[in-house]
């Protein structure tokens, strides 16, 4: 394929350099076919990279050995598990134990403080793994590695990186604490501050906050708090607190629909005093280190989606290959075989989304549109696989009996946190009118 551009991209050049010695004069095409040599050397250099890259499904040695070991853990550890956490709407500790010893809750974090010093691809890779599975254990590990371990490693100081890396890799569960009742999509027009002490040193944190993941069981929390209000969201300031500090308080745990074993709760703080230490960033810079965490956390939760619709579409195939109905297997009637043609052929597009927009990131492109569409589209096709699922299965589809019933759940969450599938449509539409413009 490289030879062959090469020959184009060269055949092209002489076809060109033909055409304008004879219709133009000599000085405007030797400038002509200056840029036009320029141009086939650079179509040459292109096709040769293309006959060396692979597909962007294609993992590397060390992806494939990544993928199969989350794969062997999620069915030894999570899988014989799944229904009784779903119904009791809680995590077994010893799965988060085993997460942490298993180093998937410090995988982007460098060796030096812990972690495994692996890629922003190797999580999201994680991530998929297990949500085909369980979702819940899924956005458990992505919220800890692309929303909280990589807000410290982008933003913390030494100091903070020293004290806080090494217990989030191997130990200490996070909370991301942005969304409050009056600021979910206005994630900007919160309520909580944090006010100077009165020596100077610190700050006095007052508020609520919900929908706060990961909150039951977490050791840490990131809290967002405006400490200048009358700066608007130029005022908001991150701050890391420990779970024992007075003044902050766990509340009521949600009793969701679906990702049950992952706790959503409610936090309050009263009173609660922490040193100027404890500011990640930059004062009043808080805004910006959630948008800028939120964006590749969007990715994460694209490859939670992607799990999730392949974890139901496997259960789903294996139980219409072994039915019988007419004499034959159900996955053997046209109708149902271009239904799970179309749902295989959009599970792929969807995860290209996903690595895409995390190769674009990796390589430090501009993907804040890419990662937009991975997150709206799987969202989409999580849902809309995990309720074919359903269908596909009849009767035994709708109980508890099966997965399918419990993806069909956990897929909804999909389109509702980390935005909304509408922000995310007016975020894609907005880059792509700057484009046009």
């Amino acid at each position: 394929r490289a030879a062959v551009t090469t020959y184009l991209a060269i055949l092209a050049y002489g076809r060109f350099r033909s055409i304008m010695i004879r219709s133009l004069s000599r000085r405007f095409t030797k400038g002509v076919l200056r840029q036009q040599r320029a141009y086939v050397l650079r179509c040459c250099t292109f096709s040769t990279e293309l006959g060396s890259r692979s597909a962007l499904t294609t993992p590397t040695e060390e992806q494939t050995m990544l993928t199969e070991s989350v794969s062997k853990f999620a069915q030894a550890h999570v899988a014989p598990y799944v229904s009784e956490m779903d119904e009791a709407s809680k995590l077994r500790p010893e799965i988060l134990e085993k997460l942490f010893s298993e180093g998937l809750m410090g995988i982007e974090i460098p060796e030096e403080y812990g972690g495994a010093g692996m890629s922003f691809t190797d999580a999201i890779l994680a991530i998929e793994e297990l949500a085909k599975v369980d979702p819940s254990i899924a956005v458990i590990v992505d919220i800890q590695n692309t929303l909280v371990n990589l807000a410290f490693l982008t933003y913390g100081t030494e100091e903070l990186k020293q004290k806080y890396l090494p217990r989030l890799a191997t130990d200490t569960l996070a909370s991301f604490c942005l969304s409050e009742a009056s600021s979910g999509s206005d994630a900007f027009a919160m309520r909580t501050t944090a006010t100077p002490t009165a020596d100077g040193n610190g700050y006095i944190i007052n508020g609520n906050k919900l929908w706060i993941s990961n909150a039951n069981e977490a050791g840490l929390f990131l809290i967002f708090a405006n400490a200048n209000p009358e700066a608007g969201y130029k005022g908001i300031t991150a701050f890391v607190v420990e779970r024992d500090t007075p003044g902050l308080i766990i509340g009521k745990k949600e009793d969701k629909l679906g990702i049950r074993a992952s706790s959503t709760c409610e936090l309050a703080f009263d009173g609660l005093e922490v040193s100027k230490d404890c500011i990640l960033g930059e004062f009043g810079k808080g805004y910006k280190i959630a948008i800028e965490t939120l964006n590749p956390g969007r990715i994460g939760i694209g490859a939670q989606m992607i799990g999730l619709a392949q974890g139901t579409y496997d259960a789903a195939m294996r139980y219409i290959l072994d039915r019988k109905q007419f004499g034959q297997s159900v996955a053997d009637f046209q109708g149902l075989q271009f239904a799970y043609a179309q749902a295989q052929t959009e599970i792929e597009a969807a995860r290209l989304l996903v690595l895409n927009a995390a190769a674009l990131r990796e390589s430090d492109q501009p993907y804040i549109k890419e990662a937009a569409m991975a997150k709206l589209y799987c969202a989409q096709i999580a849902q809309k696989v995990a309720s074919l699922s359903v269908e596909w299965m009849g009767g035994v589809g709708f109980t508890k009996e099966y997965p399918c019933e419990k993806f069909y759940r956990d897929a909804k969450i999909g389109s509702i946190y980390e935005g909304t599938s509408n922000i995310h449509l007016q975020t894609i539409a907005k880059l792509i009118k700057a484009e046009y413009e």
